[in-house]
């Protein structure tokens, strides 16, 4: 024994964008050792794939893996379909529209598989970066499902025998974008290597039109900081 603690590991679910970079941040923070989880999915903004490779490698996360699971066969979204990603839509503002950019069941799968993978290191807790303020109204990050599923991954795992049982951390449920950019900066975050556009051109700028692109320039506005993503965006086409 060299008399050092272990530290508590913990799965975290990066996307690459702006809010499961934060998280990642908040995590490390906590002092867990953190286990890098990312979803090739089927999704057109593959560009984010990159981004989560760099900040798993930049947070200095204990190991980063991608899962492949082609969601996207079911098709029904602007994400993963041939459907057009709407622009400058006003589902922002209409908490009871579910926007066609929403992925049937996709944190559900996402936090399945999280905790499948959690077992196998001998992890109880997850971290994920869903947001039920600022957001474009997916069912799938309101705190009652992330309730509903920490409740329900405790009842149908190894855990369920066990003392120890998962806990799933949503940090950033409560916090508008203007603060999960806020604390970001207050972590150290490198938002110029995080992608949250749904619709990204050939060369991975961003549209400035859908859904995430809005709410991410909401969040920089109201914080009085100004977008790497987009600065460096404006000065290729400039």
């Amino acid at each position: 024994m060299n008399g050092k603690s272990i530290k508590r590991k913990a799965v975290i679910l990066l996307s690459g964008g702006m809010d499961s970079s934060v998280v990642l941040a908040i995590a490390t923070s906590m002092g867990f050792d953190c286990h890098v989880l990312t979803f090739d999915y089927g999704q057109r903004h593959n560009v984010e794939l990159e981004a989560a490779k760099m900040q798993s490698v930049n947070q200095g996360a204990a190991s980063y893996r991608i899962f492949k699971i082609d969601i996207g066969m079911f098709g029904g979204s602007a994400l993963t379909d041939h459907i057009d990603v709407p622009k400058n839509s006003v589902s922002i503002d209409d908490e009871m529209k579910i926007p066609i950019t929403y992925v049937p069941a996709r944190n559900l799968i996402f936090l399945s598989v999280a905790a499948g993978f959690a077992e196998t290191i001998n992890a109880r807790d997850i971290f994920i970066g869903v947001s039920s303020v600022d957001y474009s109204g997916y069912p799938d990050c309101r705190p009652e499902f992330i309730q509903s599923f920490e409740q329900s991954v405790n009842l149908g795992t190894r855990a369920a025998d066990e003392k120890l049982k998962f806990k799933i951390h949503a940090p950033l449920l409560t916090l508008t974008k203007e603060e999960t950019v806020l604390k970001g900066i207050e972590l150290g975050v490198d938002f110029g290597n995080t992608r949250t556009c749904y619709d990204p051109d050939k060369n991975g700028n961003p549209c400035g039109e859908c859904d995430s692109c809005i709410l991410r320039a909401k969040g920089f506005k109201g914080a009085g900081i100004d977008d790497p993503v987009v600065l460096k965006a404006k000065s290729f086409k400039s």
